[in-house]
């Protein structure tokens, strides 16, 4: 089935206008936020120290980061997709164009985040006073800014990419720049955020004694600031990214099926404009209800938003003329990431067995605290691995059931359909870092115990929450980047027959046989490399955490009557902010170009088997550490607050200590190093696709 130039057309705009309608309610969702006043005088200058906290650090990174991606640009214009001096400028032009393009919006994601977020951490404190359903609101909303922001801006570019270019290598040189920029936010925000919250945790918890968020501590207000560049900006970046490559992925196999006005591209942007659609009705719904239960409301947005979509894509599959075998493809990409979900949240939750044993273990010290966490971290991969492995071979066999060509579109539907309620899955994230803020705001403004208890369940429920959407994201990670594989195989094909390596019609490449040596030569390399970036990311924390537990033992040492409490005595949080940020500056860029490096050195020496062997070896390995990392983290953190509920001794206990412990091992664990993986994986599957025609004409053995 194809559809007419003016059908294709109406597609594209419909879609532009959701992702505009998707800005207006973020638009709307902001006024509400902002418009709650603030009263406390504390609160608000504690707010304003945060924001400009995170301002700095992002208007740093992103100068930095505006550099690389000039040099990038450059070096693409004259080498991608092919050296320019074979006579393809113009299309080596629109591919560095587009990479620009996809490394602002990708910018602009995180620092819409960050700026709604630091406004609304002081209204979900202050609200906290008074109402536990409103402070609930001013979180939601405000994190729900960001979801709007980002899933409008993804769909938004990558429709205006395909509708004034349409080419393939464009949609590569896009999502290439947004994979790359949030790589780069999301490693260098998470070295900030674990810096701050690691000194912070060991000198005030397990040194001093003395609260989490105590005003005397000089690296609370940098914890904070964290939060926001690290768990907002780095991961609003990470998830635009997801998203864009999911479909791009699609895009690209769809494009090799059918051309611009087949049924495969227009059913991606139909399923991805319906998905933002039922992520704004989910949203927007969103309450609390007379439970007064913020876990089940978060919750209750998900499903909400997830039962619209099923409906919608249904009926527009029957009304559009889409198979409805690939609509099952899609809702077996949807189904798979609930359950992934749920299985980390059972990892992680402290209602459950997993927490509340290593809970109990710390009873006994640090050593079995880091045993038994890092024990269920290993056995909280399989069933996510298995997950990953089952939606992909179900939704394969489903499309090839339709056609055997759409094989691989099947897995590319999946990763789409699994991606289709980022907006609501963002804005429950993006809940987290902004109810944390606001319990850090209550505690160091003295606003009282009902508002702390008000917060602290919010942030509870943040946790809980926060852990069910790391599994979704990387279980769509592991989709997109087995779709982005078939992506690379396409792009090979398309220039083999370019090339005339093998006759039109016919497949310069169909799998990867890891007999041969070079597709295992490839497999091994691209195996190590997710392990060797992690360890990087994890050396850069620890590095910056030893220069800022100097600084506050320095300050705690020389500050007269800052240790005692005095009135009128601050700590001097600036130096930690500074120390965080320049410690992440310095850390995130050798880590991404590692990975970047490592990539186009495989595919020069082996060619594109090699690539084929490399990328296969890095999904593997790359996704077990994510979800061991990611679910250890968690894990650990709520297994700590477990304990400081008041079970096990509570707070300031032997079994305390041991969890605090723990909590700092699993903090670059679950926030740096673990999402961070993600990014790794797609960037890495990305390079390969933009530079595939460059390994199939110029390797060493390939």
């Amino acid at each position: 089935m194809r559809f007419s130039l003016i059908q294709v057309n109406v597609l594209m705009a419909v879609s532009i206008v959701i992702a505009i309608a998707a800005f207006a309610v973020a638009y709307w969702l902001y006024r509400w936020v902002v418009a709650i006043p603030v009263a406390s005088k504390r609160v608000a200058r504690l707010r304003e120290q945060i924001s400009a906290g995170a301002a700095t650090f992002l208007n740093r990174e992103y100068r930095l980061l505006a550099i690389f991606t000039v040099v990038v640009a450059v070096l693409i214009f004259f080498f991608l997709p092919n050296p320019v001096w074979t006579g393809s400028w113009s299309k080596n032009l629109a591919m560095a164009f587009s990479f620009v393009f996809g490394t602002a919006f990708s910018a602009l994601a995180g620092k819409v985040g960050v700026v709604v977020a630091t406004q609304a951490n002081a209204r979900s404190a202050e609200a906290a006073r008074t109402s536990l359903g409103k402070s609930f609101l001013a979180g939601f909303r405000g994190g729900a800014v960001m979801g709007m922001a980002v899933v409008g801006a993804s769909l938004l570019g990558v429709a205006l990419i395909f509708w004034i270019i349409g080419d393939s290598s464009a949609l590569l040189g896009f999502s290439f720049g947004a994979s790359t920029l949030a790589l780069f936010a999301k490693a260098g925000g998470g070295i900030f955020t674990k810096t701050a919250d690691i000194s912070a945790d060991l000198v005030g918890k397990v040194e001093l004694g003395i609260p989490e968020d105590d005003p005397r501590n000089p690296a609370v207000i940098a914890d904070n600031v964290g939060d926001n560049v690290g768990d907002v900006a780095g991961m609003g970046a990470d998830l635009f990214d997801s998203n864009v490559a999911s479909m791009v992925a699609a895009l690209v196999i769809g494009l090799s099926l059918g051309g611009r006005d087949g049924k495969a591209v227009t059913m991606v942007f139909t399923f991805a404009a319906l998905g933002l659609l039922a992520s704004i009705v989910g949203v927007v719904t969103a309450r609390m209800g007379k439970s007064e239960n913020p876990t089940n409301a978060l919750n209750m947005s998900t499903y909400v938003t997830g039962g619209i979509y099923l409906v919608l894509t249904f009926a527009a599959s029957l009304l559009l003329g889409f198979d409805i075998l690939l609509w099952v493809t899609a809702m077996i990409g949807l189904a798979v990431g609930v359950l992934i979900g749920i299985t980390s949240d059972y990892f992680t939750n402290d209602l459950r067995k997993p927490v509340q044993k290593v809970a109990a273990m710390s009873k006994t010290g640090p050593a079995f605290t880091i045993l038994s966490g890092i024990s269920y971290g290993l056995l909280s991969v399989l069933p996510a691995m298995i997950g990953v492995g089952v939606a992909a071979l179900a939704s394969y066999k489903v499309a090839e059931m339709y056609n055997p060509d759409y094989a691989l579109f099947g897995i590319a539907m999946a990763a789409v359909g699994m991606l289709s309620i980022v907006g609501t899955i963002i804005s429950n994230d993006a809940y987290g870092p902004i109810v944390d803020n606001a319990r850090g705001l209550v505690e160091m403004a003295d606003l009282g115990e009902e508002a702390l208890d008000r917060t602290d369940a919010l942030d509870s429920a943040g946790n809980t929450v926060k852990a069910i959407t790391k599994g979704f994201s990387i279980g769509a990670a592991g989709l997109t980047v087995i779709a982005l594989l078939g992506t690379f195989m396409t792009e090979v094909n398309a220039a083999a027959a370019e090339h005339g390596l093998v006759a039109l019609g016919k497949n310069y490449i169909e799998g990867f046989d890891i007999m041969d040596p070079l597709v295992f030569f490839g497999l091994l390399v691209g195996a190590a490399i997710p392990a060797v970036f992690s360890a990087m990311l994890m050396n850069g924390v620890n590095r910056n955490a030893d220069r800022m537990v100097t600084e506050i033992h320095r300050q705690f040492r020389e500050i007269p009557g800052l240790k005692e409490g005095k009135e009128g005595v601050e700590p001097d949080s600036n130096r930690c902010i500074a120390i965080a940020t320049d410690g992440a500056l310095r850390e995130l860029v050798p880590a991404g170009l590692m990975v970047i490096l490592f990539t186009l050195l495989v595919g020069f020496v082996g060619g594109v088997h090699a690539i084929g062997g490399f990328l296969a070896g890095n999904i593997v390995s790359g996704l077990l550490l994510a979800i061991f990392m990611s679910n250890s983290g968690g894990l650990w953190d709520n297994g700590k607050k477990f304990i400081e509920a008041g079970n096990h001794g509570g707070k300031g206990s032997e079994a305390h200590k041991s969890a605090v412990i723990g909590d700092t091992v699993g903090d670059p664990f679950k926030d740096t190093a673990g999402p961070s993986i993600n990014t790794q994986i797609t960037v890495v599957s990305l390079v390969a696709s933009v530079a595939a025609e460059l390994f199939l004409l110029f390797s060493i053995f390939g």
